[in-house]
């Protein structure tokens, strides 16, 4: 680059860093967030496990509940209970995905003893970082109460703890409720030329 194609890149930085400063001056308030990763496509759960791994690094102690999908070995559940289960707690409420269980009765109470466990920790004082794990999906089917699970996260959940939803169809209620809202679109995925779910980027 030439002096003055450097000139102008540095006064444009320059400038974009005083704008920068003055908005980030305004950004002052802390507070637990809820979070929704929602969406078809992948990544829900792989970024809520990528913010899992974060707590860990900062020493803030967090936990999971799995729903839905908890028949299957998963290699986050293998990693956190082998290695980090002092700084992770991690809970499996499911039995498998619904159309494996073909049990509506068995899913619902399933999902309603995740539920149980979710509160349990989210108002646990030690906790400040609470993921559960495709609950999206057990609200889709209505295995849990929208209204329930709202109120519970507006009106009990302690003001600096953290929770993150994750799961394809999030309800509105939910999405109305939240801070903070990430929609994964699908642009492309090998699933639909015959490729199974593979080891390390799925499970």
């Amino acid at each position: 680059m030439t002096d003055e194609a450097n000139a102008r890149h540095t006064e444009k930085m320059r400038k974009i860093k005083a704008a920068r400063d003055k908005m980030m001056a305004t950004k002052t308030e802390e507070k637990g967030l809820i979070m929704v990763h929602t969406g078809p496509g992948k990544g829900k759960s792989s970024s809520g496990f990528g913010m899992i791994m974060r707590c860990i690094a900062h020493g803030m102690p967090c936990a999971v509940v799995q729903f839905i999908k908890g028949g299957r070995d998963v290699g986050e559940r293998a990693f956190l209970r082998e290695r980090f289960a002092d700084e992770c707690r991690f809970f499996v409420s499911g039995e498998g995905f619904t159309w494996e269980t073909q049990d509506r009765e068995r899913d619902v109470a399933a999902a309603q003893r995740g539920w149980e466990i979710a509160k349990e920790q989210i108002l646990d004082p030690e906790i400040q970082f609470v993921l559960l794990d495709e609950i999206n999906i057990a609200l889709r089917y209505d295995y849990l109460d929208i209204d329930e699970v709202v109120d519970f996260l507006l009106s009990q959940k302690p003001a600096m703890t953290h929770v993150c939803l994750t799961g394809r169809n999030a309800k509105p209620e939910l999405i109305e409720a939240a801070d903070l809202v990430t929609e994964m679109t699908l642009v492309k995925h090998p699933f639909r030329d015959g490729v199974k779910a593979q080891q390390g980027v799925e499970f």
